[in-house]
């Protein structure tokens, strides 16, 4: 199977819309919360961990060429650099 080359905005894309069309409502609950959600943005496999790395070496593992992407659940950013500012988001 080709590969197809896909923008970082791309890989971005496709991954915020699996999250937010069948991902959210199954992870985002109170024990998962700060938690690391890694998603292989071809299979819409995803897999939870405290940190991410982990979880994606479990789905590197599974899927070799897989394109993952991570988001922090219940946040709006994964992490904060220079004084930025996590901030939780409420849905």
């Amino acid at each position: 199977m080709q590969a197809i080359l896909l923008s970082r905005e791309e890989v971005a894309q496709r991954a915020e819309q699996l999250y937010e069309s069948r991902i959210r409502q199954e992870v985002e609950v109170e024990e998962n919360i700060g938690k690391m959600v890694i998603i292989d943005i071809e299979t819409g496999d995803y897999r939870i961990d405290a940190n991410g790395l982990r979880a994606a070496d479990f789905l590197s593992e599974k899927h070799p060429h897989a394109r993952l992407f991570g988001i922090k659940i219940g946040y709006n950013v994964a992490a904060a650099f220079g004084g930025g500012i996590m901030e939780r988001v409420v849905k």
